[in-house]
């Protein structure tokens, strides 16, 4: 099963604005040691695409040498669980939740998100009470999608999860989703589980088969919902586009005319601009380097330098051709650099941070780079760079006072 990742949650306040937000602390010694970095980044990712008022948003992250902070929107009202753990909740209240949730589910599913760990604890409430997703830590997009259509990896919670998932043949996200957003609303009406069990594997066994009923006080329109979510067979299991029109669902139910401020999509792109984690991790107090390449296999050199992106590559070329080095270009705005034994020395990415700066990113294999050219790299190709390092004001005049 696939690792969450995990951290403590805190109430905060913005000292200017006085507006409460959750700040999420997770330890980078956790997330290298559990091999997690990747997961850290697409949570990242993800959050930063997805703005719908009925899911958490995340504002801003943070980073020091030991810690990660993630500044996301606070719900005021708690965990829904905490709710439903009081008592069943009525089917009108029931069916409020159940749309505001298929409302930010069909959303992340457009968007090619899929939560994959849907439950009452990742469903929080806001001063409203109004239903917020959150936790998209075991979130998957559809570029992790394998060829044979199908997810792979084993995540989710146990009384949560769908039987494809436990047939180990591979799974559709939109669909498990589906599935755990149908246990989710058997539990509001019930307040209790349909499958559940102290032995783990006969509740596997339920759920893999479908044995479930439905209290008697469940209305005949909602006991066949419950039946179209909780289809073991996902080809024939209910969509979203279907559930829109469920009779059940449609009751009261007003699709929302967005505005531009409450639902947005940030579509990943190969901008050579630089977003704000990215911003982060080249800077030398917040260096979040060694959490996404696991402080282990890769050789990182960075600097700042306020020339031309044009400029640098003409620099490194001239370089390069002086110490006999044959130079590939990659991308726009990027090269690779070989010795005449054709083993790498560097490749090199140039990014832009604002208008007038650039980061320049220098990557290799630490192994190969002590064996086959980091010596090069450092002691002869950087130090012709020096020119091109970007020095900012305050410093330079901090250096002459002293």
């Amino acid at each position: 099963m696939e690792k969450q990742i995990l951290g403590r949650v805190y109430h905060a306040r913005n000292i200017r604005t006085g507006e409460s937000v959750a700040i999420k602390v997770v330890s980078k010694q956790k997330v290298a040691k559990g091999n997690l970095a990747a997961h850290v980044k697409r949570e990242i990712s993800i959050m930063h695409r997805l703005r719908h008022p009925n899911i958490v948003k995340l504002f801003e992250v943070l980073a020091t040498k030991s810690k990660i902070y993630f500044v996301l929107e606070f719900a005021k009202g708690g965990e829904l669980f905490t709710k439903v753990c009081k008592g069943r909740f009525s089917e009108d209240l029931s069916r409020r939740y159940f749309q505001q949730l298929i409302s930010a589910i069909g959303f992340c599913h457009s968007h090619g998100v899929f939560h994959r760990d849907l439950k009452p604890e990742n469903l929080l409430l806001d001063e409203n009470w109004d239903l917020k997703v959150s936790d998209f830590g075991l979130s998957a997009l559809t570029d992790q999608i394998l060829p044979d259509g199908m997810l792979h990896t084993l995540c989710g919670t146990p009384a949560y999860v769908a039987p494809e998932i436990l047939a180990k043949n591979g799974y559709d996200g939109a669909k498990v989703d589906i599935w755990s957003c149908g246990v989710i609303l058997y539990v509001f009406n019930a307040g209790y589980l349909p499958f559940n069990d102290t032995n783990l594997m006969v509740m596997y066994r339920k759920i893999y088969k479908g044995e479930f009923r439905v209290p008697k006080w469940t209305s005949p329109d909602l006991d066949c919902l419950l039946s179209r979510l909780l289809d073991t067979n996902p080809e024939t299991r209910i969509t979203v586009d279907e559930i829109l029109r469920d009779p059940w669902f449609k009751i009261g139910y007003k699709e929302r005319q967005f505005h531009s401020d409450d639902l947005d999509l940030v579509e990943p792109t190969d901008s050579i601009y630089l977003n704000a984690f990215d911003i982060i991790s080249f800077s030398s107090g917040f260096d979040l380097s060694g959490l996404l390449n696991s402080g282990r296999s890769e050789f990182h050199d960075r600097f700042v330098s306020g020339e031309t992106p044009e400029r640098i590559v003409e620099k490194m070329e001239e370089v390069a051709k002086q110490e006999n080095l044959k130079v590939t270009k990659k991308k726009e705005w990027g090269l690779k650099m070989e010795g005449q034994n054709g083993n790498c020395i560097a490749v090199i990415e140039i990014h832009r941070l604002t208008e007038g700066l650039v980061v320049v990113e220098t990557r290799k294999r630490e192994t190969e780079a002590g064996r086959t050219g980091g010596d090069i790299w450092k002691d002869k190709v950087r130090p012709q760079l020096r020119s091109l390092i970007y020095e900012p004001e305050e410093q330079v005049s901090g250096d002459s006072n002293n």
